[in-house]
């Protein structure tokens, strides 16, 4: 049986297409005159089909209650803002009501959304069997970003919010919304559980809780869906299922799936999901980098107001100062290089997380390693973009980076380093070099041990902050394998959108720190940016983050202890 990636990963990458609107203190007043104030989204729960057939796996037991249920939203969207001020202060959602150009806000009840992962406790299921005899509650998050298609003919073709809800430990803001005229899966695909059915014929009950419904006036209305459960065999497939196609009929991705990254999280299979709810291996179940499904509700009401979505205009901040695409010149800059007085890039740290002791795969035995993950995120207001020119029979690229101004004119250039090519098996693309460091520091900050990883192929893996000016919700290069070129590239572009950061794993020997000879006690991973300071930047004060571990056990067999940071308590 082959190896089945892991569904509790923190590594997701929750990136999408249009750019962020700017949240500034207030963002728009109401309107005195409450006639002309915003009009909160007309918001409903409704079942796609009255009836799903839903797979059982012998070799993996357990049914996913992906029901074919789904949010929608009319009128108006439904907008959240999702922040915290820093890693010292709780998370607070903000209702972004927008009707034509009138905007205003109100904030949800303290406490009710702790992270950026959904809001909690929002879909209430309950199974019962042909006796009604109640089989299984349960209760589960909901990501509004789930978009899995419209519900109106004349809603906008396509949404404008982010297609992930992030689970970084270390966001600090997101934006999520059901757009005007769609509708979202309640599923919460990677976020759920199995739940133990065997074949047969159930009722399931699906209800938006009070809570939620008292918050945003949604009607009290449950969904009742006939489920028939159908128990099956991989062994028994003639010719045997693809993982993907067994994704689609409710297995958890099981086999390789997408192809990982070495250094880079690994990309996980599709989330599973039912054959019949029309929902597809998109990212409305897997909260993920994956291609929005069609519009494939087997429903569609006609309803008064939708209209199709304003596009970009001057002095409007939800896309018209979007950087210019990724793709690479052609050739060499020409001219003399500059740094023009534009917006630029301002890169930024996290605190390192997924900390664990391991033996490193391909380690020195009797040694032992610390493994971590970092990741570099861009706060804007502009994107970082460095492209690479082949010399001809060198093995590297000259490294420049480009400057545009606010209509995404390049207006500058300036050389910034070099660029190689990574051939071993996982990497296969060009790395910028120097673009993070890692470093372990003593209790008393100073360095002991630094990690060799310093050259980075760049990819928008993470949603760090989508509320930030110019955040691009929809970045292109979130994928590694067309990030960032080929053997035979003549140049390559690499980008960082605003926004978004890259995510590395240092779980190899050379990138994870050899501890072996270190005493047990306090330390410090320090994830920098930007260490020799050769990309321009808005600010460089900002580029290291500390993430304090507590070394311990015997060789051969250390211990890490990873103490809160702030109010953030992930290890």
């Amino acid at each position: 049986m082959s190896t089945r990636t892991p569904r509790n990963r923190l590594w997701r990458p929750a990136v999408a297409a249009a750019a962020a609107i700017a949240v500034t203190a207030g963002v728009a007043a109401a309107t005195p005159d409450t006639k002309k104030a915003a009009v909160p989204p007309r918001l409903g729960l409704v079942a796609a089909s009255d009836s799903v057939t839903l797979d059982s796996w012998k070799e993996e037991p357990g049914v996913y209650l992906d029901l074919g249920t789904y949010l929608t939203a009319s009128g108006a969207p439904l907008e959240l803002r999702v922040t915290r001020k820093s890693y010292k202060d709780p998370v607070v959602a903000t209702q972004v009501i927008r009707q034509g150009t009138r905007t205003r806000t109100r904030t949800l009840p303290e406490g009710l959304v702790k992270d950026f992962s959904g809001l909690p406790g929002f879909i209430e299921v309950t199974v019962r069997d042909t006796a009604g005899r109640t089989v299984a509650v349960r209760t589960e998050s909901f990501c509004p970003n789930n978009a899995s298609g419209r519900i109106d003919p004349g809603a906008p073709a396509t949404s404008k919010y982010p297609e992930s809800c992030p689970v970084n430990p270390f966001t600090l803001g997101s934006v999520w919304g059901v757009e005007k005229g769609w509708a979202s899966n309640t599923y919460a695909g990677y976020y759920s559980a199995p739940v133990a059915l065997p074949a047969g014929k159930y009722t399931a009950e699906v209800s938006v809780s009070k809570r939620y419904r008292d918050i945003f006036g949604i009607s009290d209305a449950p969904k009742t869906v006939k489920v028939t459960v159908r128990e099956r065999s991989w062994e028994e497939e003639s010719p045997a299922p693809s993982p993907a196609a067994r994704s689609a009929s409710g297995h958890a991705g099981h086999g390789a799936g997408h192809s990982a990254h070495a250094g880079h999280p690994a990309t996980r299979p599709p989330a599973p999901v039912s054959a019949t709810t029309g929902a597809g291996t998109s990212y409305n179940v897997g909260h993920g980098p994956y291609a929005p499904a069609p519009a494939a509700l087997p429903w569609a009401a006609a309803r008064q107001g939708l209209r199709a979505a304003e596009g970009d205009g001057r002095g409007r901040t939800d896309g018209s100062r979007q950087a210019p695409a990724v793709r690479p010149n052609a050739q060499r800059p020409t001219g003399r290089a500059a740094v023009p007085d534009v917006p630029k890039p301002d890169l930024r740290s996290l605190p390192a997380y997924g900390i664990t002791i391991g033996a490193g795969d391909g380690g020195a035995p009797g040694r032992d390693y610390l493994a971590f993950s970092a990741n570099v995120w861009n706060a804007g207001p502009a994107q970082l973009v460095v492209d690479g020119f082949r010399k001809p029979g060198n093995a590297l690229m000259d490294a420049y980076q480009y400057f545009y101004d606010a209509s995404g004119k390049q207006v500058g250039y300036t050389p910034t380093g070099t660029m190689e090519w990574d051939p071993r098996p996982g990497h296969e693309h060009w790395h910028f070099t120097d673009f993070a460091s890692y470093r372990l520091l003593k209790a008393d900050k100073k360095e002991t041990v630094r990690s060799g990883k310093e050259a980075f192929c760049l990819a928008n893996t993470d949603a760090v902050d989508y509320t930030v000016k110019n955040a691009n919700w929809h970045p292109d290069n979130t994928d590694l394998s067309t990030a960032c070129g080929q053997e035979n590239s003549i140049s390559v572009r690499e980008v960082l959108d605003v926004g978004s950061g890259d995510t590395y794993t240092q779980d190899l020997p050379g990138q994870s720190f050899d501890i072996t000879g270190l005493p047990n006690g306090t330390y410090f991973i320090q994830v920098l940016a930007n260490p020799e300071n050769r990309l321009k930047e808005t600010d460089l004060g900002n580029n290291s983050a500390l993430r304090k571990v507590v070394l311990g056990g015997k060789p051969g067999a250390r211990t890490v202890t990873v103490p809160r940071h702030d109010l953030v308590d992930a290890p």
